[in-house]
């Protein structure tokens, strides 16, 4: 895609870079790879060094502006904002994961289907579904989100032990997040 941008003769090239560097760099690569490697390592991470102080700016009022921002858009799904942040920073790790396997041009890098649309394609599936058996909460289990999840789980259980700051409600509420997603109960 970054090749048909930059092949295109009707586009100045300070679009061009632009383009390339604010879509393609910026919200694919860097905001996917640093909501997952702050939210989910660094700053769990941080409760075993209580000599690291990281400032409130970054764990705080920043993903509360944004938070705020979006409930201005969505004001009737006031009381699921908490809900979206959480799960939003589940689905980092999707897609960091995702955004490495595009990059590192891996066999993988097609197997990764976000979506499955049901209509009459529904009524063809449930056909071979029924000889075959189903190991039920088994399929679901999600092995990376449970190991981030009791990794999180560790890190609010040492905080609220031995940390002096309330990082550890975040931390708690985060671990759950990931175990809710690794057990497969989340979505249809």
């Amino acid at each position: 895609m970054i090749m048909e941008i930059i092949r295109n003769k009707r586009v100045t090239i300070w679009k061009k870079l632009y383009l390339v560097y604010s879509f393609f760099f910026l919200r694919k690569i860097i905001v996917h790879c640093f909501t997952f490697s702050f939210y989910c390592v660094i700053l769990p991470t941080s409760v075993f060094f209580p000599e690291v102080n990281i400032p409130a700016w970054s764990t705080f009022y920043i993903p509360s502006m944004i938070t705020l921002c979006i409930v201005i858009a969505t004001p009737r799904s006031f009381y699921l904002v908490i809900f979206w942040i959480l799960f939003e920073n589940v689905m980092s790790m999707h897609r960091t994961k995702g955004t490495f396997i595009g990059i590192l041009e891996k066999q993988r890098v097609n197997e990764w289907v976000v979506t499955e649309k049901l209509g009459d394609a529904l009524k063809t599936k449930l056909l071979p579904r029924i000889g075959k058996p189903s190991n039920g909460f088994l399929e679901r289990v999600n092995s990376k989100e449970i190991m981030v999840g009791i990794y999180i789980f560790c890190c609010a259980c040492y905080g609220l032990f031995f940390g002096n700051t309330l990082l550890y409600l975040y931390l708690f509420m985060q671990a759950i997040a990931f175990l809710v997603s690794g057990v497969g109960f989340v979505g249809t």
